[in-house]
C-alpha cells in the first residue's frame, strides 16, 4: 500500500471511530439533575434521567463520568489532542474554570492532587498516569501510545474548596499511524500479568451495588503481602464499552485500618450505570513494582465467563 494510500485509510478509519464513539456519547451525555445520593467508595455526579437505575431496584444509579469535556463549571483542556503512536510524546493539559482560568488549587485524594486515565476506544490500551502540574496550572507527562486510533483522556480530580465536589472530565485524542481496529477482549475471571494471576468473583450489577473480589497469587501462592499504592492495596477502573463511561472505585478498607489485610483478596462495592460490557482494570504494587490485570465482564444479562484469560493493558501500565 503506497503511503498516500494508508494514510488515508488511517484517516477515513479514524473518523469512523471518533464519529461512531460521538454518537453512542451523544445518546448518553448526562443533563445536571438535581443533588442525589453519593455510594461511599465512588465518585459520582448528579444523576441524568437516561441513566435512572428505577428498573432495577427503584433506587437512583451511580451515574457514570468522563462523557463530557465541561461539567460543574469546569473544563478540560486537552492542549495535546494528538500523538504519534509508537514514540513517547508530552502530553499536556489544564482544567480551566468558568472564567477560562487554569485551576492552580486542588485536593489530594488517593495520594494525588490529579488522577490521569488514558484508554483506547477499543479497551485494549489503558494507561494509568500521574502528571506533573506546573505554576500556571499546566499539567504535563510523557506517554508513550502502542497502537493508532482513538483514545480517551479522562481527567479525575476534586478542585480545592469545602463544597468542591469530584469530577471526572474526559477529552478525545488521537494517535497516528497505520490503523488496525481490534475487538473487545473476550470475557474471562482469570488475568495473568507479569508472572501473577488475579481471579475475579463477582461483578457489576446493573443499577445496585455488588461486591467485586480479586484474589492476587504468584506461582500458585497466595500473595499476603501486598504494599500500599495510591493510599489502598488495589485500585480499579471501570469503564463501559462503547462510550468509555468511566467508573471510579475504590476497595472496602484501606491499609492500617486494623481490619484490611494486605492480600491475597482485595474487595470493591461498584455500581454499573447500565447494562452492558465493561472492561476493569486492577491496579496493585507488589515488590515495589505496580502491576495492571485486565478483565472483560458484563453487567446484565450475560456473566464473565470463562474464556482466554486477558493479563496486562497492552505494552506496559504507564505509572
Amino acid at each position: 500500500m503506497n503511503t498516500g494510500l494508508r494514510i488515508t485509510t488511517f484517516a477515513a478509519a479514524l473518523a469512523a471511530t471518533f464519529g461512531a464513539a460521538y454518537g453512542v456519547g451523544q445518546g448518553v451525555d448526562p443533563v445536571a439533575a438535581e443533588n442525589q445520593p453519593k455510594h461511599e467508595g465512588e465518585h459520582t455526579r448528579p444523576v441524568p434521567e437516561g441513566e435512572k437505575g428505577g428498573g432495577h431496584t427503584g433506587h437512583d444509579t451511580p451515574p457514570a463520568g468522563g462523557l463530557q469535556i465541561s461539567e460543574g463549571g469546569y473544563t478540560l483542556d486537552l492542549q495535546t489532542p494528538r500523538v504519534t503512536a509508537g514514540e513517547q510524546a508530552g502530553l499536556r493539559f489544564a482544567v480551566r474554570d468558568a472564567d477560562g482560568r487554569a485551576v492552580t488549587a486542588y485536593q489530594r485524594e488517593h495520594d494525588k492532587e490529579l488522577h490521569l486515565i488514558v484508554a483506547s476506544r477499543d479497551l485494549v490500551t489503558y494507561r494509568h498516569l500521574h502528571p506533573t502540574r506546573a505554576a500556571d496550572g499546566t499539567w504535563s507527562t510523557p506517554v508513550d501510545l502502542p497502537r493508532a486510533g482513538g483514545y480517551r483522556v479522562f481527567a479525575d480530580f476534586t478542585p480545592a474548596g469545602k463544597d468542591a465536589e469530584n469530577l471526572t472530565l474526559g477529552a478525545d485524542l488521537a494517535a497516528s499511524g497505520p490503523y488496525e481496529a481490534r475487538p473487545l477482549p473476550p470475557a474471562s475471571t482469570t488475568a495473568r500479568v507479569d508472572g501473577y494471576e488475579v481471579k475475579l468473583s463477582g461483578g457489576p450489577q446493573p443499577g445496585r451495588a455488588s461486591e467485586l473480589k480479586l484474589n492476587v497469587s504468584r506461582d500458585g501462592k497466595p500473595v499476603t503481602d501486598l504494599q500500599p499504592y495510591l493510599g489502598a492495596y488495589g485500585h480499579l477502573v471501570a469503564l463501559r464499552s462503547g462510550d468509555l463511561a468511566y467508573l471510579h472505585v475504590h476497595p472496602n478498607g484501606e491499609p492500617g485500618d486494623g481490619t484490611t489485610r494486605p492480600g491475597p483478596g482485595i474487595s470493591f462495592t461498584a455500581t454499573a450505570p447500565s447494562s452492558g460490557s465493561y472492561r476493569l482494570f486492577l491496579d496493585f504494587k507488589h515488590d515495589g513494582k505496580v502491576h495492571t490485570a485486565a478483565f472483560t465482564v458484563h453487567a446484565g444479562g450475560a456473566t464473565a465467563g470463562s474464556g482466554t484469560p486477558e493479563g496486562h493493558a497492552e505494552d506496559g501500565h504507564g505509572h
